[in-house]
């Protein structure tokens, strides 16, 4: 019975190390391709030459490594770069630029940038949730509730909205008196 006892234990712990190293393994091979784009995208970019979705790509990456104002300088290349298309790719862009500002708690650029990304594209759910957050951290309550209400209309499953549409609707609720 004691064997068994041990053979079971040592068969829960080869188990859960089994578990382990496949996430560390998968987080390895995830951060090496991450890494190795970043390089390539920087290199890339050396010469001041780039696509706007290299830039956009870059952009993205910073954001991931949370490296803000970097991401902001990306996303604003990739605006200016001479083969941006189309208003989807534009409002992309946009919409990433507020979120690098955001994260550095500049909500009033935040809000200006999510607005031209709902211009560009107005059924894009992402900005309005963000919109939504943004005016949230600026205690705009009222317009914070319309722009999480606008995405629920576009995706009424969309789960952000419907978690932070609730404790603002009881904000708005009339009391019973």
């Amino acid at each position: 019975m004691d064997n068994s006892l041990t053979l079971s234990y040592l068969s829960l712990l080869l188990l859960l190390l089994a578990v382990a190293s496949f996430f560390i393994l998968r987080q390895v091979i995830r951060t090496r391709r991450t890494e190795s784009t970043l390089s390539r995208l920087q290199n890339a970019l050396k010469g001041g030459q780039g696509s706007a979705k290299d830039h956009y790509e870059l952009g993205g990456i910073y954001l991931d490594k949370r490296l803000f104002s970097q991401a902001v300088v990306q996303f604003q290349k990739a605006l200016k770069a001479k083969d941006l298309e189309g208003d989807e790719n534009t409002a992309l862009i946009y919409n990433g630029l507020g979120y690098a500002h955001a994260a550095q708690e500049q909500y009033d650029i935040a809000i200006r940038q999510y607005k031209e990304a709902l211009k560009l594209k107005p059924d894009y759910v992402v900005a309005f949730n963000n919109l939504g957050f943004a005016y949230e951290k600026k205690q705009l309550s009222a317009q914070a509730l319309e722009a999480y209400e606008s995405a629920l209309a576009l995706d009424p499953n969309n789960p952000t909205a419907k978690r932070r549409v609730e404790p603002l609707r009881k904000l708005y609720a009339p009391s019973a008196s």
